[in-house]
């Protein structure tokens, strides 16, 4: 089921919550809605499903506009970051739920609702404890009956809103490689709402990226994060290092009000200088992070600090220590002019 959106706009009072928004969602996709709170991406993501009215625009799912339909007449499955779960019914019930409930002339035979539920268990892992109360499972658990109970009705478009927001760090990966796959495997229309940025450039075909009611970029994840369209998108997906005044004129031979933007990753390191480009400074800190080492340089004659990032094999075969003097020069750099410098 394609989704097209034209020339959407929301308000609520004097609060501009979407502002002239045009997307085209393509059947089958897993495409993340990306910013930061307050940026719009939820309010969209209700208007998709029928819980809120656009003020003005259209919503088209397959080509059909759909602005006139309640929620329940849009076949949109929905999944909240709080389960949400029926306490007072098993697991099996509460996948069950939407298939009861239907008018008596849609609705499956018994033995039928019965199958259905045991096959989504069984995708999502947890035929196992099909007889136990949500208050037995664990947050991960509890998401993955929420995500068979919306699948259930067979919907023609899932949207999830921070799925993964209230559970810690280690099962949000565990899950968010878990959903990527049974994506694959359904391909269903799925769009999910989410400020993690790791968590969209992992698991969405494509990112949208939103910032005050307004799109920034739609692109694939290696898209936005390597070829960022404006600084927004640059500051907000992944570390980056804004440079100004002598250091920018340094690195790109451009004056005026520009800003140059650098990944810590793009910045080579080095004792010895080896071109005039290279800039001298001073080791502040050192700190080893995983499979990585960060550093935060000090720039001589400058009050810039600049952070890079080393991966264990280089900084091993160039070892490096606070008050070390040396100097520095990026592999890739962005301009942005000033005017258009985005803000998160």
């Amino acid at each position: 089921m394609s989704i097209t959106i034209e020339n959407l706009n929301k308000r609520f009072g004097d609060h501009i919550a979407l502002s002239n928004i045009n997307l085209e969602v393509n059947s089958g996709e897993l495409l993340a809605l990306l910013g930061p709170s307050g940026c719009g991406k939820t309010t969209l993501l209700r208007i998709i499903g029928g819980l809120d009215v656009a003020d003005s625009g259209s919503l088209l799912f397959h080509g059909e506009n759909v602005e006139e339909r309640d929620a329940r007449e849009r076949n949109v499955g929905f999944v909240f970051q709080h389960y949400a779960l029926f306490r007072h019914m098993t697991v099996f019930e509460n996948v069950a739920f939407g298939l009861r409930v239907k008018p008596k002339k849609e609705r499956h035979p018994e033995a039928e609702i019965r199958r259905r539920v045991t096959h989504l268990l069984e995708l999502v892992q947890l035929d196992w404890i099909a007889d136990r109360c949500p208050s037995q499972l664990s947050g991960g658990q509890r998401q993955r009956i929420a995500l068979a109970r919306a699948l259930a009705v067979e919907p023609k478009i899932l949207l999830l809103d921070e799925p993964f927001g209230a559970l810690d760090a280690k099962v949000r990966k565990e899950l968010r490689r878990w959903l990527r796959h049974l994506h694959d495997e359904l391909h269903v229309t799925s769009i999910f709402v989410t400020h993690d940025q790791e968590e969209a450039l992992e698991v969405a075909d494509r990112v949208v990226v939103m910032n005050h009611g307004k799109i920034e970029q739609v692109g694939t994840p290696d898209e936005v994060y390597a070829t960022p369209a404006t600084p927004f998108v640059y500051q907000f997906i992944g570390n980056v290092n804004l440079f100004h005044s002598r250091i920018h004129s340094a690195w790109t031979q451009q004056h005026g009000d520009a800003v140059a933007y650098v990944r810590p990753h793009d910045i080579d390191i080095s004792h010895t200088r080896h071109d005039d480009a290279s800039l001298a400074g001073e080791i502040k800190l050192i700190r080893a992070i995983g499979a990585v080492v960060r550093a935060e340089v000090a720039v001589a004659g400058s009050e810039e600090l600049v952070e890079i990032e080393l991966s264990r094999e280089r900084f091993e075969a160039q070892p490096l220590a606070n008050g070390d003097q040396v100097f520095i020069r990026p592999r890739q750099v962005r301009v942005f002019e000033e005017s258009v410098k985005g803000t998160l």
